[in-house]
């Protein structure tokens, strides 16, 4: 962006936000540099704060006049470099606008800014019976518009699905800066589905309308100890195969409890090379009957100790561990790489040898947290930046990962989304043709190529350059099928 263009277009955006809410001072900028995958750093030309989403499509609209791509963040603690900024663009940083904005349990529903952090809305409905039921790790401080444009799970998705399983409406900035609705109840196609998950590249939400979930009448949470990682998968997949989904299910290695136990002091049961976290709810008679089964499998396989939350202290005191991994490795790793990638199930035994003899192979550790129930993993690739080679063996021990997944079937992400960190890996799965068409829909949607560009695509490319659409004319139009977009 050059100067002239720069001083035009913060003069055009402070003309439609408070001069407070535009930020151009280097020092500030690099607050914004970067998501919680650090490694990937870039200084935004300009970052931008509105509070309404006339602001937003405001900003937006002036990025279309310039030319200027821009980039959604929200609380910025995304894995993937899915909010990694451009030098040459404008950050629309959405933390101001935190409003619940209405609550209706009548209808089981409640509508929010996207500045709003996931757990407050559990914790503005708890008192009514309801809560939210997607739950990444950061719940605490993630926000719900990242959690949209991302898909995110939780360790409760096992059982309640991710974030597009509950949201039932959206209000968003369209990457030309027109305001729209999209619904579960629109005919037609399934706009807010293929919104949810798009990464910031169809646009900004600017409203959600969330799904509540009816508090469960109990709640069993149980920790059982293994004494290594194979004993302990045996006893999901015994769990799962024999009809029982908790609602969740988790399990942590022996290098991840040590992080654990040095970060936050969980006290899990010592000598343990694996701990699996099961969660029940429901109603009382099917809780009881799960609880002795989910003990009986865990003992059968294995586990040298069993404990149970006796009330929500222990059973928070239970999950404090888990919930604290992702941080927590920073006690023992001066870095590491956060992985996310998806196995089925019954290949967990098989990819976690893999990836520990991945790691003896090239001499980096890897501590391994996932989401069991339903082979979601999230290995901490762990090394030392100050050691030469350490951090490209690292990035080697981290694409090899992926690879085993997506060799066995499985996935390069379940809930981390793809970003700049994991583009390159698309045509692991994905054929010429795949990424063309999804690049059909992008297009659709954003003809420019303004909105977040070069993120999810390895190859991103304008719409004229995707075979089959001319830039800015959806393909129908060539064929007199359609009116432009």
């Amino acid at each position: 962006m050059g100067t002239k263009t720069l001083d035009g277009l913060v003069r055009r955006l402070m003309e439609s936000l408070d001069h407070r809410a535009v930020i151009t001072d280097p020092v500030r900028l690099r607050t914004y540099e970067c998501d919680g995958l650090t490694h990937h750093r870039a200084t935004p030309g300009v970052v931008v704060l509105p509070e309404t989403a006339e602001q937003v499509a405001a900003v937006v609209r002036i990025c279309n006049e310039y030319g200027v791509p821009f980039v959604a963040r929200g609380a910025g603690t995304g894995l993937s470099g899915g909010a990694l900024p451009r030098t040459d663009g404008v950050l629309i940083v959405t933390s101001r606008m935190r409003r619940i904005l209405s609550v209706d349990v009548a209808d089981r529903r409640a509508v929010v800014e996207p500045g709003v952090t996931n757990l407050a809305i559990t914790e503005a409905v708890r008192d009514l019976g309801y809560y939210y039921a997607p739950d990444p790790s950061s719940q605490q401080v993630c926000s719900i518009g990242g959690n949209v444009a991302e898909n995110s799970g939780g360790a409760h998705c096992l059982k309640y699905g991710f974030t597009v399983n509950h949201v039932l409406a959206l209000e968003i900035v369209t990457p030309d800066g027109d305001i729209v609705e999209l619904s579960d109840t629109d005919p037609g196609y399934d706009l807010l589905g293929a919104f949810v998950g798009s990464e910031g590249t169809l646009g900004i939400a600017t409203k959600v309308t969330v799904r509540l979930t009816r508090a469960p009448e109990t709640v069993t949470t149980l920790l059982a100890a293994f004494d290594g990682i194979e004993r302990g998968g045996q006893a999901v997949s015994a769990i799962i195969g024999g009809g029982i989904v908790p609602a969740a299910i988790e399990m942590m290695d022996a290098l991840a409890i040590e992080a654990a136990e040095a970060a936050v002091a969980c006290a899990y049961p010592e000598g343990a090379g694996a701990v699996l976290i099961v969660e029940l709810d429901g109603p009382v008679p099917e809780v009881t009957h799960q609880f002795d089964e989910v003990t009986r499998i865990c003992r059968e396989n294995g586990a040298f100790e069993l404990r149970v939350a006796a009330d929500p202290a222990e059973r928070a005191a239970i999950w404090k561990g888990r919930k604290s991994a992702f941080a927590a490795v920073g006690r023992i790793s001066p870095a590491y790489i956060v992985q996310d990638g998806v196995v089925p199930r019954t290949a967990l035994p098989e990819v976690l040898a893999s990836i520990d003899r991945l790691s003896r192979e090239h001499g980096i550790r890897v501590a391994n947290v996932f989401h069991a129930g339903d082979g979601n993993l999230h290995p901490l690739v762990l090394f030392d930046d100050a050691e030469a080679g350490a951090g490209e063996r690292a990035e080697l021990v981290s694409g090899k990962i992926l690879d085993l997944c997506v060799e066995h079937g499985g996935s390069i992400t379940g809930e981390h989304g793809v970003g700049v960190d994991k583009s390159r890996y698309m045509p692991k799965m994905f054929s010429d043709d795949d990424l063309d068409t999804m690049q059909l829909v992008r297009c659709a949607f954003d003809p420019r190529g303004l909105s977040n560009p070069g993120k999810v695509f390895p190859t991103p490319r304008l719409c004229g350059e995707v075979p089959g659409v001319r830039k800015g004319v959806h393909p129908l139009v060539e064929s007199g099928q359609a009116e432009q977009f």
